[in-house]
């Protein structure tokens, strides 16, 4: 599970990352906490963060389900590709709220993907 557990450490570190950037939007729009309204650049970088937790449970679960019941390599491709999915997503989200389309299409394609492997591991077994 080696290539997993590196996938996992990328997903948590996009994670960060977009926590930090919506830390970093409040102290520059002067936000105290814990309100959550503020200048649309500081409410896009929010959304992206809790966006993005929101869908943690639905690539770890099956992350980890692949690669015990598929492989290793497969779940790590899908967790990696999550992490492209949600940085693309997260970029066109700061710019363009209707940008984000093809990040959220990727990310989601890769929890299906993850989701149809550990199925198909199941199966074979």
């Amino acid at each position: 599970m080696f290539f997993t557990a590196w996938a996992t450490l990328a997903a948590l570190g996009v994670y960060f990352w977009t926590g930090v950037n919506a830390g970093r939007s409040r102290i520059r729009h002067n936000i105290p906490a814990p309100s959550m309204d503020g200048p649309p650049a500081f409410q896009r970088s929010q959304r992206v963060q809790a966006n993005t937790l929101e869908q943690l449970p639905l690539l770890l679960v099956p992350l980890w389900m692949c690669a015990w019941f598929l492989g290793d390599l497969w779940a790590a491709a899908g967790g990696m590709l999550w992490c492209a999915g949600r940085i693309a997503y997260a970029l066109g989200y700061y710019r363009d709220p209707a940008a984000r389309e093809v990040g959220f299409i990727a990310g989601m394609l890769a929890c299906a993907l993850l989701i149809g492997g550990t199925v198909w591991g199941l199966l074979l077994r």
